[in-house]
């Protein structure tokens, strides 16, 4: 049996390859590593471009694909009959959650204005202070799944209080359903987004979604660009009314001539929440596990559906 991986050093972070598995990087999508004939387990690219699913059409033994990222948006509905998608849930938890502590204080704290005028060569004391505190905040967390529970833990010594949401309520949990969001929304300082990208969830955060948000908010995206509608986005953060930093965008990468880089109320980095040095052991690490898992004939974790 042969496995296709996207990365060179995957080799040695693989740990225990079963006996008879084969491990190929697949490094040049024009050129294969070998035939593909007998390619049963394929890793492609981490945020791979483009038409993802092109390569799948030239692997006729294929009965895996294992993302190394936590969305799968991009390829449900694509797999060949009898192929199974797996995504990497688990192994962006630490490196988003940190991002979006990182971004929520740097928002709250001012610190893009402190940049701004670091780069004009002022000390702009009287224009950045005082500045608003993570302290005491009310934080909503939308998408209350791994990376929502490693936001809540690293959140947590700030005294925030949380109020958390998921497609489905769980109300043993004290976790709310989407449902709930026109109630919750006005008692919120901070949204974070962290829902996967599903035709539920396309546009959730539109006009009325903002509008129900108390002036000040903060709107954290560290999900899918097209969670939320980009027009009515633009709208409410010109009139200044609310606040968002952003990883990701509809479109992305954002056109230079897009408003979004010039509203001093925004936080924009280029889709970097999950890219951190630490990915590939990680990700490879669960590449491993779910290599051997397969060799033996037992359940692979995080199996996508279709519908997600």
């Amino acid at each position: 049996m042969k496995v296709w991986i996207a990365h060179e050093a995957g080799t040695a972070l693989l740990g225990e390859v079963p006996a008879g598995v084969t491990v190929e990087p697949w490094t040049d999508p024009g050129t294969m590593p070998s035939d593909p004939a007998g390619v049963r387990f394929w890793v492609p690219p981490f945020l791979a471009a483009g038409d993802v699913g092109a390569p799948l059409g030239r692997l006729p033994d294929l009965a895996v694909v294992q993302l190394l990222s936590a969305g799968a948006d991009a390829w449900v509905g694509r797999m060949p009959p009898g192929v199974a998608l797996c995504d990497a849930r688990g192994v962006h938890d630490a490196g988003t959650a940190e991002w979006v502590v990182t971004a929520i204080l740097s928002q709250l704290r001012n610190f893009p204005a402190m940049a701004r005028a670091q780069a004009r060569r002022e000390w702009a004391y009287a224009e950045v202070t005082p500045t608003d505190e993570l302290t005491g905040k009310r934080v909503l967390i939308v998408g209350a799944g791994s990376i929502g529970a490693a936001v809540q833990a690293r959140l947590a010594p700030f005294e925030v209080t949380f109020t958390l949401v998921a497609r489905t309520a769980r109300p043993a949990e004290g976790v709310h359903g989407v449902a709930d969001l026109p109630r919750l929304l006005p008692e919120s300082d901070v949204v974070v987004l962290l829902v996967p990208l599903t035709a539920a969830t396309r546009g959730m955060v539109d006009a009325a979604f903002l509008a129900a948000m108390p002036d000040g908010a903060l709107l954290v995206n560290a999900a899918r660009g097209p969670v939320a509608r980009t027009e009515a986005l633009v709208a409410e953060l010109a009139s200044g009314r609310l606040r968002a930093a952003l990883d990701v965008t509809d479109p992305e990468p954002l056109p230079t001539d897009h408003p979004l880089w010039e509203l001093p109320n925004v936080l924009l980095t280029p889709h970097v929440a999950g890219s951190v040095r630490g990915l590939l052991p990680r990700a490879y690490r669960l590449v491993g596990e779910q290599l051997r898992r397969y060799a033996a004939g037992e359940p692979l974790r995080n199996t996508v559906v279709d519908g997600y």
